[in-house]
């Protein structure tokens, strides 16, 4: 069964999610505090991680900032903050999910359970699929998890990777925001479709740190985003309902 990290300063919280997760069948792991959840985190390495915002030492933005490179795992943040700022903060760092304190035991497991399973479906797919996809120089293989630009390596969080993957392997094609929430976010997703602009804004801004980068994310106006060669980019695009999946 899973192994998840419940990081949190509150032992109310801690004893509460490790009864209802070891309840639900998984390997629970409590920390309380930021820099004991990193050192936590790189040894034990979760498939999932509960953590709150607001810790002492390190807060938990810090936290995702640390490990997002160097563990692939769905991050759930907790938080007393609710407001729409302090979500694309938790999302820029690397969180895949966001919530506010209090909340339901209910929908917190089934957050856990939702994203696990995405990992699952993911894993699956790439053992399915060629195990290298390439374009000019951007490689990802699927092996062993690893994306290099001209032999550099690129590290991507895993909402990151899972885009990439789908967006390379549908190169030219423009496919819709609500496909990509499906396909990379599972149909349990409970946010909106702003969190696909969020990851896509992050993830160009890491390919366009490579000066010679193969490919470029385009927005299809009403629709969602195509991944081009960039070679082809300044050619005419198709129209913004072609080839939409």
């Amino acid at each position: 069964m899973a192994k998840i990290l419940v990081a949190d300063d509150d032992p109310n919280i801690r004893l509460l999610l490790q009864k209802q997760l070891e309840y639900e069948g998984y390997t629970v792991l409590t920390v309380a505090s930021g820099r004991t959840a990193i050192d936590t985190a790189r040894r034990e390495k979760p498939d999932l991680m509960i953590l709150d915002l607001m810790m002492p030492d390190v807060d938990g933005l810090e936290v995702c900032r640390t490990i997002r490179p160097e563990l692939v795992m769905p991050i759930i943040m907790l938080t007393a903050k609710g407001t729409d700022t302090d979500k694309v903060v938790g999302l820029a760092v690397g969180a895949d999910e966001y919530i506010t304190k209090p909340f339901s035991l209910i929908e917190l497991t089934a957050r856990v359970k939702a994203n696990l399973r995405r990992v699952d479906r993911l894993k699956r797919s790439l053992v399915e699929s060629p195990n290298r996809l390439q374009v000019d120089g951007l490689i990802i293989d699927t092996d062993q998890h690893i994306v290099t630009i001209n032999d550099e390596p690129l590290e991507l969080p895993f909402k990151e990777y899972s885009l990439l993957f789908l967006l390379v392997s549908n190169l030219g094609k423009a496919i819709s925001r609500d496909s990509i929430l499906y396909r990379v976010w599972g149909d349990d997703f409970f946010g909106d479709d702003r969190v696909v602009d969020v990851h896509i804004c992050r993830l160009r801004e890491k390919l366009e740190r490579f000066s010679t980068c193969p490919v470029v994310i385009k927005t299809v106006r009403g629709v969602g985003y195509r991944c081009m060669k960039a070679a082809d980019s300044g050619a005419k695009a198709p129209s913004d309902t072609a080839a939409v999946h």
